[in-house]
């Protein structure tokens, strides 16, 4: 049944159309992924399917009695509301409906004599209400889900709170209404990997509808039953499953569009040769042929999507030493944010951060940067080190500089590969237009600013890349050029991001900070990440529970009757311990042709190659296999070597 539609849609910013005759529908219980360049209207659509906004034309139909939760990219929140009032307020239809079955069981309490089946039926339906709005013990609930999300302060101001933290409280309060459609706008800017990873389990348990714009393609991939993609000049295009179905048949439609369009080409060069001859050649009968070449020549044929093409420009070689720390620590008050921590970055090296937010992440790579002093320790930034640095609250911007002049610092051309290309046109492959680019930056969306401080950046000459954030606001498209970029770059990148995606593509190393000034380093990307921490967390487990077990020094020991063998730690043969030392770099070597593979699939240039794209796609299936394989054989080298295979 249909829970939600919008018919004959049109909205325009001025000159600007961004969607005209635009229907869209969302079936009950279904889960859906709307995605789009930055720009092409997701967020407004969002606004109007949630009654925030109207359309210039157009009409929407919700299914009668239905409840929508609507989730913005910057949530709102009245004047003096604190983390209680706005929890309680989502959940009004629940306490309404605790409110009422309370005052009608005192009443068949008192008078069980005059109970009617009626009643009995009322206190029935309002059971069923309390259990589909979340439970009885709802208060429970409700800070369960604070606590998870990081919020300790249950009577705080939300005033007090910072963007991060309001963010959470908001997303508590739209999972506490448990409505039929859930509207989320970004939900996943601010959250760390771990919370992000919960809040997927999280919306995977609700029982109504869900509406996302996220450029998280994990959560994609678990989450949505469909993807929805709005066209430049606000068309939509449905593809039936997740974001992986999604890319597969969007690559099968470009290709059958470009096979379509090749043939177009031919007709026309046919036509054009045919309307060239003179009358007497092509007779008087001809007049419907001539009228149909017109046609088809007035006709727009296929166009491949424009996208932006960032560049790096070339930068000096790096040295023998990159960035080295050693014993690093850095407090604030009483709060440990380093403590003791040594680290390494080496030439090519792409190094994730990943850990809660205001566990130091930042801080460390301020440390690192020099722009803020450690309380001790020893740092060292090679002599052939040049840095470029892009911050999260992106204050490298002047919100009041035009477009065109926060990218030129002072010059109207830019170096690429040794030649020298007018800035304006560098903007215009950027996605930036003349008349864009005359536009205040404070005017741009968050994408865009995103997009024009990462090439600004990327103009510097830097042959290490810090970046703090750079995925938020990002469209996909955009996500899988500066992965492409990133994986092409042949200096050093130190990169904070929540995105698992993205760190699966392109990370080297993951250094973990784990909170009192911890930080753990684990080679290899976030899956790789993922397998190692949760061995070393089963291991602590089983320590835990063996010493637990251990007797106590006043304890009797009781020894068994015949005391079982122990198993030694076993001696590998000497093909087995070769075969072992060799496979950290096997791993590696299998890692970079996985990623290879990927950057391969993510550039549009593979998909006019119609046989390429299979080729790929087959040799990324098999070389995922050999990961797989390899991962296995070394857990089991290794439990050969420990004794406990």
């Amino acid at each position: 049944m249909t829970l939600l539609r919008a018919a004959n849609v049109q909205l325009a910013f001025g000159s600007r159309t961004v969607f005209e005759g635009l229907t869209f529908t969302i079936e009950e219980g279904e889960r859906v992924g709307l995605v789009g360049v930055n720009g092409s209207g997701k967020s407004s659509l969002m606004k109007i399917l949630a009654g925030a906004a109207k359309p210039d034309l157009g009409e929407l139909q919700l299914r009668r009695g239905a409840r929508v939760t609507y989730l913005p990219q910057e949530p709102e929140f009245p004047e003096g509301a604190t983390v209680q009032s706005e929890l309680a307020v989502s959940q009004a239809p629940l306490k309404e409906a605790l409110d009422a079955h309370a005052a009608l069981s005192r009443k068949l309490e008192a008078d069980p004599a005059h109970a009617t089946p009626k009643m009995l039926e009322q206190l029935s339906a309002l059971s069923d209400r309390i259990e589909q709005a979340g439970g009885w013990d709802t208060e429970h609930h409700a800070k369960t889900l604070l606590d998870r999300l990081g919020v300790k302060d249950w009577d705080r101001p939300v005033a007090q709170l910072s963007g991060g933290l309001r963010k959470r409280v908001a997303i508590a309060r739209a999972l506490l209404t448990r409505p039929d459609l859930l509207l989320l706008d970004e939900p996943t800017n601010h959250l760390d990997a771990d919370t992000v990873d919960w809040l997927e389990d999280e919306l995977d348990k609700l029982p109504g509808a869900l509406l996302l714009v996220t450029h998280d393609r994990y959560f994609l991939d678990d989450l949505v039953d469909r993807i929805v993609e709005i066209q430049p000049g606000g068309g939509l295009i449905s593809y039936p499953g997740n974001y992986a179905a999604y890319v597969e048949q969007k690559l099968v439609a470009q290709e059958n569009a470009e096979t379509a369009e090749h043939k177009r080409g031919r007709w026309i060069a046919q036509e054009v040769a045919w309307l060239r001859k003179g009358p007497e050649a092509r007779r008087t009968k001809s007049k419907a042929r001539i009228e149909r070449a017109q046609k088809l020549l007035a006709e727009k044929g296929f166009q491949r999507p424009k996208v932006a093409d960032l560049k790096v420009v070339a930068a000096p070689r790096l040295g023998h030493t990159v960035i080295e720390a050693e014993g690093l620590k850095k407090s604030f008050g009483d709060r440990k944010v380093l403590d003791g921590v040594d680290f390494r970055l080496q030439r090519g090296e792409r190094v994730g951060f990943l850990g809660p937010n205001g566990v130091g992440k930042t801080t460390f790579l301020r440390v690192l940067l020099g722009e803020i002093p450690a309380d001790s320790g020893k740092l060292v930034i090679g002599k052939n080190t040049k840095v470029a640095y892009y911050d999260q609250q992106r204050a490298q911007l002047d919100p009041e500089q035009t477009v065109y002049d926060a990218a030129s610092n002072g010059e109207d051309h830019v170096e690429l590969a040794d030649r020298k290309v007018a800035l304006r046109d560098y903007l215009e492959d950027l996605l930036f237009p003349v008349p864009m680019q005359r536009m205040k930056v404070g005017a741009l969306s968050g994408g865009e600013r995103n997009r024009l401080l990462l090439a600004r950046l990327f103009l510097e000459g830097a042959n290490v890349l810090v970046l703090d954030e750079p995925t938020n606001d990002l469209d996909i498209v955009t996500l899988n050029i500066l992965e492409r970029l990133l994986l092409d770059f042949a200096g050093s990148t130190l990169l904070v991001t929540h995105d698992r995606y993205f760190l699966d593509k392109v990370a080297t190393a993951i250094l973990s900070f784990d909170g009192e000034g911890k930080v753990t380093r684990y080679e290899g990307n976030y899956d790789m990440y993922k397998r190692l921490r949760e061995q070393s967390q089963a291991a602590a487990l089983k320590a835990a529970a063996l010493k637990k077990d251990e007797p106590k020094k006043d304890e009797p020991r009781e020894e068994p009757a015949q005391k079982p063998a122990q198993k030694k730690p076993g001696k590998l043969s000497y093909k087995d311990q070769r075969e072992l030392d060799g496979m950290e770099a096997t791993i590696e070597a299998a890692e970079k042709r996985k990623a290879e593979l990927e950057a391969k699939l993510a550039d549009p240039a593979v998909y006019s190659q119609g046989s390429k794209v299979a080729e790929v796609n087959q040799a990324l299936e098999a070389t995922t296999a050999e990961v797989d394989r390899l991962y296995t054989r070394w857990q089991e080298l290794q439990d050969l070597a420990a004794g406990t295979a």
